[in-house]
């Protein structure tokens, strides 16, 4: 279930409303540059782990070479 444009704007009133207008922005900021950090740790995570599966796949074929 998708909320509806009311439902958005009361949320958006709410947080206008505790964190006041000035603040908004520099927490839109905080969240983006959070999300950035966070996409850019998982491609670092993925491009690691995509070279250990590449050194073990190596080493494998090695170890098939030695024995034939």
């Amino acid at each position: 279930m998708r909320p509806g444009l009311w439902q958005i704007l009361i949320v958006v009133l709410i947080i206008a409303l505790v964190f006041g207008a000035k603040k908004i922005p520099e927490i839109a900021r905080a969240l983006g540059r959070s999300s950035g950090e966070f996409k850019k740790g998982l491609r670092e995570g993925n491009e690691a782990a995509a070279g250990k599966v590449d050194e073990i796949k190596r080493s494998l074929l090695e170890e098939e070479k030695e024995k034939v």
